[in-house]
């Protein structure tokens, strides 16, 4: 298998940090961690209170989104005594997943999903709805990260009955001292890549590389110096909007597969560190 062999890898995530140090450890590299993106649950008490309601009422389509708010609402579902009653209404109604690790999660519990989004995209779900008659239906949506969604705005252009949004953690700003620490590492190519796993990451570096007007200098070092890796199809597309042509991305969207891809990527070019 190729290897990192040394070189520095920048991780942009908040999520999972632990496992994607080592795993860069054990392709050769080392880890810079530089989490561009937070990520807090929402208060108890109000995700408590849509499990409840949910569980109670029913739902024609249940669309889940990212697979950390799968599992929270899972997990709160089960520590209210409600995990079957959930469960159960899983395996009755029909499903929409985005994401590999959501997908993961309904299978472990029995769901095969009706709509399954080919890329990852919260776009492809929408396209694969437009197929269904939702009219008069009753959708229940699990948010990610921001209260305002496409997906949202898509499925009550369809004409349903009750539209229910749920959303159980929310993205927070990263730390003013990463921003700046993570922008002056890759303009000054003391990172080899940078590992993106989410679109938000993207906006928020971009977004302060503009306020200082370091924007154009970003872009040139991602297309010449330091890779710009994405998890997925999605995060890849968020990259390009931000006009960077030269973006890294695995065939399957994992946290080790960007890590292949990168050995594969120096492999490949033949380029030495500090070259």
């Amino acid at each position: 298998m190729a290897q990192l062999n040394g070189r520095k890898i920048l991780i942009a995530g908040s999520q999972k940090i632990d496992e994607m140090s080592e795993l860069i450890r054990k392709h050769g590299g080392v880890p810079v961690v530089r989490p561009l993106q937070g990520l807090t649950y929402a208060d108890e008490t109000a995700v408590d209170e849509d499990i409840r309601r949910l569980v109670a009422t029913g739902a024609d389509w249940l669309v889940f989104t990212t697979g950390i708010g799968f599992a929270y609402l899972r997990e709160r579902a089960e520590s209210l005594g409600l995990l079957a009653a959930f469960t159960d209404l899983l395996r009755t109604a029909n499903v929409a997943s985005r994401g590999y690790r959501t997908f993961a999660f309904l299978k472990n519990l029995g769901v095969q999903p009706e709509v399954i989004a080919d890329d990852g995209s919260l776009r492809s779900v929408a396209d694969k709805l437009a197929q269904v008659d939702l009219n008069g239906k009753r959708v229940w949506i699990q948010l990610h990260g921001q209260a305002h969604s496409e997906i949202a705005d898509f499925v009550r252009s369809r004409g349903v009955s009750k539209l229910t949004l749920s959303l159980p953690y929310h993205y927070q700003p990263p730390e003013p001292g990463t921003l700046s620490d993570a922008l002056r590492e890759i303009q000054a190519g003391e990172v080899d890549a940078v590992c993106f796993t989410t679109r938000a990451q993207i906006a928020y570096l971009f977004e302060y590389a503009r306020e200082i007007g370091a924007h154009e200098d970003l872009i040139r070092q991602f297309d010449a110096n330091v890779l710009a890796v994405a998890v997925g199809k999605v995060t890849a597309t968020g990259l390009k909007e931000e006009g960077v042509r030269r973006v890294i991305v695995p065939d399957v969207e994992r946290l080790g597969g960007m890590l292949v891809e990168i050995a594969r990527y120096y492999e490949k070019h033949a380029v030495s560190i500090g070259t």
